[in-house]
């Protein structure tokens, strides 16, 4: 017995028998009674405003084609934040860390080695002549 409607009596509708045949079978499919089947296909209806006269194509395209808008939206939102947000923090950040980089203190051990320059560089043609 369906839930709720249990008091409730039996009402006859005029259905022809192939239409009646193919909704016995679609009430076998959903595990449901005829009565519940039919409550669940007008509600369905109803909650979502479709109309059995219209196909559900156009309405799932235009559907899909409104989340794709929204979610190219969003990828807009997010580059939009990453650029004007995140790449100047963090490179106001490093600069920050660069300036307090530790000096690096030379051992006591090292020698600097001093480079002389050089003041006179000896002439390599070998045509020298006197």
């Amino acid at each position: 017995m369906d839930k709720g409607y249990e008091k409730e009596r039996f009402e006859m509708l005029g259905i022809k028998v192939s239409v009646a045949k193919r909704f016995r079978k679609f009430c076998k499919k959903m595990s449901k009674s005829q009565s519940m089947t039919l409550l669940l296909m007008l509600d369905f209806f109803e909650d979502n405003g479709i109309s059995p006269h219209e196909t559900m194509g156009p309405n799932m395209q235009t559907l899909e084609s409104e989340i794709k808008k929204r979610i190219n939206a969003v990828i807009a939102i997010i580059k939009d934040i990453e650029k004007h947000y995140d790449k100047p923090t963090t490179a106001m950040l490093q600069s920050l860390f660069m300036e307090f980089e530790p000096n690096q203190h030379k051992l006591i051990l090292e020698k600097e080695i001093k480079e002389k320059k050089i003041q006179f560089v000896e002439k390599q043609d070998s045509n020298n002549q006197l």
